[in-house]
């Protein structure tokens, strides 16, 4: 499977992972590359195996998954990361969301909407359920009001639009008729405009105040 999305299990449960991978390695598109039972295994064997995708709970023993998320992005390490978690709580989404996940899924989703949204991080999407994004929202202490939104240009707001429909810098390029280097300059300018600190704040900030498709 060379052209196979590589993906690493990180979870302190033996029978979460084992199911994750039994599922997982009947798609034709997806190879399981490794499982670790905690947030430091787990980083120590994203540097070995290079995965493109790591699936990784919250809370584990030792480093747990928001310490593991802050850890790989202090080593700019390029896997896309999809929690997959029981907490719904306010004070465990944020915090990883924050730290640079990819995407929050829970522990119920259907098989093959995880295998969705293994795909869908992997394409460089921002991946969030209904109940996750609402959370997001209502604990959103960034200080950007809807007035700032006056300040972006007309294009920077067609570019938020699309970050807000889950596009990728390269589908937006490709939208627009637009370098990714202008695009990638238009999102940072976005950011700064805003006030916000990440792709994800932007997108909910554009669904928030309607500038969504």
């Amino acid at each position: 499977m060379a052209d196979a999305i590589k993906v690493l299990l990180v979870d302190d449960h033996q029978v979460v992972r084992r199911g994750l991978r039994t599922f997982l390695e009947v798609q034709g598109d997806i190879e399981v590359v490794g499982e670790a039972a905690d947030g430091a295994e787990g980083v120590a064997l994203a540097e070995e195996l290079k995965p493109d995708v790591i699936l990784m709970d919250v809370k584990m023993p030792g480093m747990d998954g928001v310490d593991a998320l802050r850890r790989l992005r202090e080593l700019d390490h390029p896997a896309r990361v999809l929690i997959v978690t029981s907490f719904t709580e306010q004070r465990t989404v944020v915090p990883a969301l924050r730290a640079g996940a990819a995407g929050y899924v829970y522990k119920d989703i259907d098989p093959d909407a995880l295998a969705g949204a293994i795909r869908s991080v992997h394409a460089g999407h921002v991946l969030l359920q209904a109940e996750v994004a609402g959370a997001l929202l209502s604990h959103e202490e960034t200080g950007s009001g809807p007035g700032r939104g006056g300040t972006l240009t007309e294009r920077e707001r067609e570019v938020l639009g699309l970050i807000a429909d889950g596009r990728a810098n390269r589908e937006i390029a490709r939208a627009l008729v637009l370098s990714e280097k202008t695009v990638k300059t238009h999102v940072s300018n976005i950011l700064m405009k805003l006030d916000l600190a990440d792709r994800t704040q932007a997108a909910l900030w554009a669904v928030r105040h309607g500038l969504s498709g």
